[in-house]
């Protein structure tokens, strides 16, 4: 799918230095920021989900801890 990215002069300058400096291409640097970006929100999902599971779980003695 293709998708128009609009950035600011400052980005795009940014950006291209960058991609130079890794010797990558500024799309292939745009991509793994969106990657990295969805991985760690998928993460951040996970950890929330397990947190909250824990604290359903050791209620009564996070409790009695508090105590």
């Amino acid at each position: 799918m293709a998708m128009t990215l609009r950035l600011s002069d400052e980005q795009t300058e940014a950006l291209r230095k960058r991609a130079e400096t890794e010797g990558r291409s500024m799309q292939q640097i745009a991509l793994r920021a969106i990657d990295d970006y969805l991985q760690r929100l998928s993460d951040d999902e996970l950890t929330d989900a397990l947190a909250e599971k824990g604290a359903e779980r050791f209620a009564d003695l996070l409790r009695r801890l508090g105590e």
